[in-house]
């Protein structure tokens, strides 16, 4: 049933959302020169895929987790766009691929190696990584590997169709920063 959600908020949020990303692209293009960040991400069952967002750091900026660079990196724009998590809405299109869901864990890293591990002994990979989860909205970022590890298991194991419209709910209204970029 959330496969069929997922569908539709996907299908419903690219096509009436369309305006704002052709705007969003147009400023990402002045601000960066490239409105599109793609980088390779672990997936449901470990499989490799390319998230894609929109652009909020330089195009300099080494490729880690986002507790791991530093916020002049952050272009004006990028901030404004995360701040109202604008950077998120290509990923509609990694949910209707389904490679990613609106609810699940966030997709780390390779090189997240503690990470993959404590997600691997606790089954969160047999789930589709999502663009919110229980530990977004409770701000636990990526830098905790085994409490977001736990967390992610925990909402897996009781995720409901009223959790999954409560965690969008959540996201939408301006809760949870997930991953925080570092100070200077």
């Amino acid at each position: 049933m959330i496969r069929i959600f997922d569908i539709f908020f996907a299908l419903f949020g690219l096509i009436f959302g369309s305006p704002l990303l052709i705007v969003i692209t147009l400023f990402g293009l002045f601000d960066t020169g490239s409105p599109l960040f793609r980088q390779k991400r672990v997936g449901r069952n470990k499989e490799p895929f390319v998230l894609l967002k929109f652009r909020t750091m330089r195009c300099d900026t080494a490729s880690v987790a986002s507790h791991l660079a530093s916020a002049a990196a952050i272009t004006p724009s990028g901030r404004f766009l995360r701040r109202i998590k604008l950077d998120e809405l290509p990923q509609l299109w990694n949910v209707l691929k389904g490679e990613m869901s609106l609810v699940g864990p966030r997709p780390c890293l390779f090189n997240q190696e503690e990470l993959i591990q404590e997600r691997a002994a606790r089954g969160v990979f047999n789930a589709r990584p999502g663009v919110t989860g229980l530990a977004q909205v409770n701000n636990i970022d990526m830098s905790i590997p085994k409490l977001l590890a736990e967390t992610d298991q925990k909402m897996l194991e009781s995720l409901s169709i009223k959790d999954y419209f409560r965690y969008i709910f959540i996201t939408v209204a301006g809760r949870g920063s997930g991953d925080r970029v570092k100070k200077g």
